[in-house]
């Protein structure tokens, strides 16, 4: 893993959250992108060499939307940056850690992804992520 790459931070309404960021870091979001497959919307900041990735529900069923049925808003999953997801995915699977994709999808942010099951993770979501070439 080269670094962390994005806190993801689950949020109700992605307008509410993007004006509340943009005064807490001095600046506006770079990019807001609609990821189909996921039913989220993004919008991202950029700090330093990290980045932060609001996310929130575009349907009342998708994943982030049952997630913060069961939670309040907040911090929703850390994701790393790796130069293989595909090597890496295997790697942790022989350390016994299970995955919640088998294959990565494609994420926000011109990003390959695969999550590592929290029970294993000591219930801290992780994101694998690479840059889609």
């Amino acid at each position: 893993m080269k670094k962390v790459e994005h806190i993801g931070i689950a949020v109700a309404d992605i307008d509410i959250a993007q004006d509340l960021f943009s005064r807490i870091f001095g600046k506006k979001h770079y990019k807001s992108e609609i990821v189909e497959d996921q039913q989220v919307i993004t919008s991202f900041f950029q700090i330093g060499e990290s980045k932060v990735e609001l996310v929130a529900p575009t349907q009342p069923k998708s994943p982030i939307a049952r997630y913060l049925k069961k939670n309040k808003e907040g911090m929703h999953h850390i994701a790393f940056d790796v130069d293989d997801i595909y090597q890496e995915m295997v790697r942790i699977k022989n350390e016994g850690i299970r995955l919640l994709n088998e294959t990565p999808k494609i994420g926000a942010d011109n990003k390959l992804i695969c999550f590592l099951h929290p029970t294993d993770t000591n219930g801290v979501l992780i994101e694998l992520c690479q840059e889609i070439k």
